[in-house]
């Protein structure tokens, strides 16, 4: 079914505000990382989580009797969210989900809001692929997902995830170098997150879509999958706490890795027609399409076979209970 032009202007305005539009929306200078225990409750899976460095790490594990996951105590309606994050280290991780986000869904069940990062393991000594999204008042029909290669091995060492989410902006952040910028503009409507969320860590199996699109299932011959979580930050956007101006250099630093990471992004979905995808696809990668004449991705059949293979992706797997395994 074609696009309907609400979803074209939504698409090219939210794509093209990464390049040409970036908010005035940084890190906070000054945050305090917080213990487990005073931020966060046990989700499931009690026996696969274990408390370490008095407090100030975690860590959980999938088995094959259950992924485990934990939840703040605390729900925020616009704030920064940060932790540094290890994840799984083994050959074979196919089918393993560990995630960072926020959400509502316990207490909106048919309009709730939230922001992800999704971690989707690999098979055959591949590469972790990092996945973003973005709902608003249940919008998952119209999911946001964005898909990135890492120009690190994150089972190696800690690295760093945040989110800044503001009443105007959600800024995702790698090693605080921001990655993607979203913008709440009058399309958008309620799709927009707005509502008081909490915040989650999990790990579960995914065998059904996460790797391959469910051609790679999880095998527990590798098992226990173990994720670490530590430097845990909780802020809250009161005053002018997230209000600081993005520097020449981070803006610099995030059209380069767009330019260099992104794998798939939804509005080559939505956009993915005649003249126009040249365009889009560089604009998703970083570059202004009114200065790049030449395209990053050159070749239609590689391109398609990019950014289109997860076009297919079921939303069953957004409806799923992340608490089950």
């Amino acid at each position: 079914m074609a696009a309907s032009f609400k979803e074209l202007i939504l698409c090219l305005f939210c794509i093209t505000s990464v390049v040409l539009f970036i908010p005035a929306y940084s890190l906070p200078k000054k945050f305090t990382t917080s213990y487990f225990d005073e931020a966060f409750s046990r989700l499931y899976g009690d026996q696969n989580l274990i408390v370490l460095k008095e407090g100030k790490s975690v860590r959980i594990s999938l088995d094959e009797h259950t992924g485990c996951g934990f939840k703040s105590r605390s729900t925020y309606q616009y704030a920064f969210f940060s932790a540094s994050v290890k994840l799984p280290a083994a050959n074979y991780t196919a089918g393993v989900v560990v995630t960072f986000y926020t959400s509502n869904g316990d207490v909106y069940k048919d309009s709730h809001d939230e922001l992800d990062f999704e971690f989707l393991g690999h098979a055959n000594n591949g590469s972790w692929v990092l996945q973003t999204n973005l709902y608003g008042n249940g919008s998952i029909g119209r999911g946001r997902e964005e898909r990135y290669s890492l120009p690190f091995d994150p089972s190696e060492n800690f690295h760093n995830y945040s989110i800044l989410w503001t009443e105007k902006t959600t800024v995702f952040y790698v090693d605080y170098v921001p990655i993607r910028v979203t913008q709440k503009v009058e399309a958008m409507a309620g799709d927009y997150p707005s509502k008081p969320m909490s915040l989650y860590a999990t790990i579960w199996d995914g065998s059904d879509w996460a790797t391959g699109g469910s051609k790679y299932k999880v095998d527990y011959t590798y098992a226990p999958f173990v994720s670490q979580y530590s430097n845990f930050v909780l802020q809250a956007c009161s005053n002018s706490d997230c209000d600081d101006s993005l520097t020449t250099e981070e803006r610099n630093k995030m059209k380069e890795f767009r330019s260099k990471y992104v794998t798939y992004s939804y509005c080559v979905d939505i956009l993915y027609m005649g003249g126009a995808r040249t365009a889009v696809l560089n604009v998703i990668a970083g570059a202004s399409a009114a200065t790049t004449s030449k395209p990053l991705w050159p070749n239609a059949k590689e391109s398609k076979s990019k950014y289109v293979a997860y076009s297919g992706m079921k939303t069953k797997h957004l409806l799923r209970d992340r608490r089950t395994t």
